[in-house]
């Protein structure tokens, strides 16, 4: 279940493409190290993300069977020279174009490759969408530039979290999943800006049976209380949980340790 529509998809990455670039061409420093991902510089990080994009926009436009090697991407890269900001926010426009022309092109329902097996392309637009909106806070951050995101792709950004941690986990696919198995411990997330239709609000359960979720608000372990993007980006490791406006309530180290151990994304 998703709360975009195919559509909104599309827009959202190509809105998200040219926020991402004015941080490029702003006069910031693309040598300068990211916060939130200490091993990259905020090149590294534009690099990896217009990356991103051009694979899965590879992806779809040629409904791959199979995983497609980094290496065939056209460009997947980025531009040749370094440190030049124009090339990077040009490459970065070709790369959204594309991306966005593939999956309207597409439509959300023809078959492709995921590491999650064959999908709808839908998939594809959903997962870059959040890819780009928490990238683009791990730029702003850099930058020291404003962040912010709408509250239903916020919302939908964490259930799309949830969704790939269950998988991860019933899967094996990856060693951290297991780590999250363990007595009952749940954490409940409480946006408090949100309007009351969007219910954004979640319960997690770290069972022994694995990790289950929910909408809802719920007694648990611990809670994270706060503005919907603040929230989103705490559980997505991207902000301390003492940011401003955050509220920890209840056992803090059940929510330190779904940070440390939950690393996708």
């Amino acid at each position: 279940m998703t709360l975009l529509t195919h559509d909104r998809y599309c827009d959202e990455i190509a809105q998200q493409v040219d926020r991402f670039r004015a941080l490029v061409t702003s006069g910031a420093d693309l040598s300068a190290t990211v916060p939130t991902c200490p091993e990259w510089t905020l090149e590294r990080l534009v690099r990896h993300m217009g990356g991103a994009l051009r694979w899965a926009a590879t992806l779809v436009r040629t409904r791959a069977q199979e995983m497609l090697p980094r290496e065939q991407v056209p460009l997947g890269g980025g531009p040749r020279a370094e440190g030049d900001a124009a090339a990077l926010d040009a490459w970065l426009a070709e790369t959204g174009e594309m991306i966005v022309g593939a999956l309207r092109e597409a439509g959300p329902e023809a078959k492709v490759w995921s590491c999650m097996g064959m999908v709808p392309s839908g998939f594809w637009a959903r997962r870059m969408t959040h890819e780009i909106t928490v990238h683009r806070a791990d730029a702003a951050l850099t930058v020291g530039a404003p962040y912010d995101v709408a509250p239903d792709v916020a919302a939908d950004a964490l259930d799309e979290w949830l969704q790939i941690a269950q998988f991860v986990q019933r899967s094996g696919a990856r060693p951290w999943a297991a780590e999250l198995r363990g007595p009952g411990r749940s954490i409940h997330l409480h946006a408090t800006d949100a309007a009351a239709e969007l219910n954004a609000e979640w319960l997690i359960e770290l069972g022994e049976d694995g990790l289950s979720w929910r909408r809802g608000h719920e007694k648990a372990t611990v809670a994270l209380r706060g503005p919907l993007t603040s929230v989103l980006l705490a559980f997505y490791n991207r902000l301390p949980l003492d940011a401003p406006g955050l509220e920890v309530v209840g056992e803090r180290e059940v929510l330190e340790f779904w940070r440390k151990h939950a690393t996708f994304g």
